[in-house]
């Protein structure tokens, strides 16, 4: 790190010591950890929200830091924008070596990185990234656009030359929502139409109100398409009950729920994209950079469709 950047940091630090009292109250001080690991690297990372996928990530950061020698304080922004920023300013008054974010809103994300940026404080992404690159530490992306493209093609290559209906339960509008609905809406084929497309806001309850105004209002439905697990087995829940167990079901996710479904026939497809995975990667790769080691600013985690026939083969999705 420069000593400019230092400097800065020193700054933002004494600063943000007069204002550290009222940082805390703006943050969600119940859900701000004391730290993992008390080695010479502090990291502070900002989960999105309080889903299966940010508590095996969080896990896997906290796990991953410990072999890493480093410090880590984590925080909790609940789907929302303003106290994930709340969140960013309490971890620069930590005075933390750098970020690492799980981003609510993708909209957000640059006064996020401008607040740390002033700080001195270096940023590192997981599962998204941004346009302007050279603003941020590097990123651990999942590619949510081809992870809807391949729920997509499993539907395509399903349901063949017939026509068909599809129903979306999307998840929180602003983020991985959004481009994993973009992704699967575009790859859909034309003989595929989507007749229904609301949002679950990633929570099972109300994924599965929103499955039984959906087939009620479309009881001939031939597919459904739901952003995460949890609510995908909430929906399957309310299709069943309403007798629509024909219905067949594409999720995200990859978790231990998810292959389970897979196996027995819940749901008909899932694309893996380990929560494991980002975690360890975004951890290894912001302590190798902080060193000035050479490796990939920006990563890409490994996708998996996975199906009844290769359902063995699923990769981890949470540490143990």
């Amino acid at each position: 790190m420069t000593s400019t950047a230092r400097s800065r940091r020193l700054l933002a630090a004494s600063i943000a010591g007069v204002t550290a009292l009222l940082l805390s109250g703006c943050a969600d001080s119940s859900a701000d950890s004391a730290g993992a690991g008390d080695g010479s690297v502090t990291l502070g990372f900002v989960n999105g929200a309080n889903t299966h996928f940010h508590t095996c990530l969080q896990k896997a950061v906290e796990q991953t830091a410990k072999t890493k020698d480093a410090k880590v304080y984590s925080a909790n922004s609940k789907q929302d924008a303003g106290t994930e920023l709340s969140n960013i300013e309490d971890m620069i008054s930590r005075n933390v070596d750098a970020l690492i974010v799980q981003t609510v809103n993708v909209d957000a994300l640059d006064g996020d990185i401008a607040k740390a940026k002033a700080a001195g404080i270096p940023i590192y992404l997981t599962s998204v990234s941004t346009d302007k690159v050279s603003d941020i530490l590097g990123a651990a992306v999942v590619d949510l656009t081809k992870v809807g493209q391949m729920d997509a093609d499993w539907i395509a290559k399903d349901a063949g030359s017939k026509d068909v209906t599809v129903g979306i339960v999307a998840g929180a509008p602003g983020a991985a929502s959004d481009l994993l609905v973009g992704g699967f809406e575009k790859q859909l084929p034309s003989s595929a139409k989507v007749v229904a497309n609301q949002p679950g806001m990633f929570n099972p309850a109300k994924a599965q109100d929103v499955a039984e105004n959906m087939i009620q209002a479309h009881p001939d439905l031939d597919y459904a398409f739901v952003a995460n697990e949890e609510m995908a087995l909430a929906v399957r829940k309310a299709f069943d009950a309403a007798g629509a167990k024909k219905v067949k079901i594409v999720s995200v996710n990859g978790s231990e729920d998810g292959i389970a479904a897979v196996k027995d026939g819940r749901l008909q497809a899932t694309v893996s994209n380990s929560a494991l995975t980002i975690g360890e990667t975004a951890v290894e790769q912001t302590v190798d950079l902080l060193g000035d080691k050479k490796v990939d600013k920006v990563s890409k985690v490994p996708l998996t469709l996975i199906t009844a026939d290769d359902v063995d083969q699923a990769p981890q999705y949470c540490p143990k």
